[in-house]
């Protein structure tokens, strides 16, 4: 099978996309593993763009372990700049698991989308149990055998935890990531940030992603440690997300509905031999 797809990037978060509005392309769950594997074509998520008539387009995201996921907030911000490419229109709304998403492309490739309101009821995020989701008082170690006791845990259209520390260098994320991912307090497991306020408006990041691992960069972990941070009064409305890669700029407004800011990659043509 010769699938044409494209490759695109939001600060080395990368997907395959395959357009699906014309030509519809079944793959099943090994086929999917098989794209995201980093020895064959490789990528964090695979991504479908389908047809929706209440908006530009609908779209799936897969994990690269082949699970399906509600939100991909970089995903979503590098299909807005390719469907607008295609439209020439400035203002893209997609439909995703987790609602209608509103992107705006600026200058320079540069895309914002608005990710909705956070959801923090323990039943919503969800646990396997009612606890406060500001502090779930989870034991992580760290590499000189501290224990840090933490967690906020916030779903911006999949499961997040944060936690936020003192010194982000001295945490294993690739030894932490999968087992607060598979930790029995969250059925549909997460995704973990480790996090370290620098000031008000600058928070440092490491991301295990839920179903992909380790992560150059993750929109929705961005968002959710934005917004785990005004939480616990620790930075402003307004704050910018540093990874590896690059930064990303996350705002809350008015009605307490967060946005995403930052750069996508050029699309690039790839084709597929399955």
């Amino acid at each position: 099978m010769d699938i044409k797809a494209f490759k695109m990037d939001g600060l080395g978060n990368d997907f395959v996309i395959i357009d699906n509005r014309e030509k519809i392309i079944n793959l099943t769950k090994d086929q999917i593993i098989k794209i995201c594997d980093r020895n064959f074509i490789g990528c964090d998520q695979l991504i479908f763009i389908e047809p929706d008539s209440s908006a530009d387009a609908n779209l799936r995201f897969f994990n690269s372990d082949g699970g399906e996921s509600g939100a991909c907030g970089n995903g979503t911000r590098c299909v807005a700049n390719f469907i607008s490419n295609e439209k020439n229109n400035k203002s893209i709304i997609l439909n995703t698991l987790s609602g209608k998403l509103k992107s705006e492309i600026l200058e320079k490739k540069i895309v914002t989308t608005e990710i909705g309101k956070a959801k923090l009821k323990w039943d919503e995020i969800p646990l396997s149990q009612e606890m406060d989701t500001k502090n779930l008082n989870i034991k992580i170690i760290d590499t000189n055998n501290n224990e840090h006791l933490g967690g906020t845990a916030i779903n911006v259209g999949n499961p997040h935890i944060i936690f936020f520390v003192k010194k982000i260098e001295d945490f294993n994320i690739e030894k932490i990531g999968p087992e607060i991912e598979n930790h029995e307090i969250f059925p549909e497991k997460c995704n973990v940030t480790i996090a370290q306020i620098f000031n008000k408006n600058l928070i440092k990041v490491k991301v295990w992603e839920r179903g992909a691992g380790l992560t150059k960069a993750c929109g929705t972990a961005a968002c959710a440690t934005a917004y785990a941070g005004k939480l616990n009064n620790l930075t402003e409305n307004k704050t910018d997300i540093e990874f590896a890669t690059g930064k990303l700029s996350i705002s809350i407004d008015e009605n307490d509905s967060i946005h995403m800011k930052g750069p996508v990659s050029n699309i690039k043509k790839i084709n597929i031999k399955l």
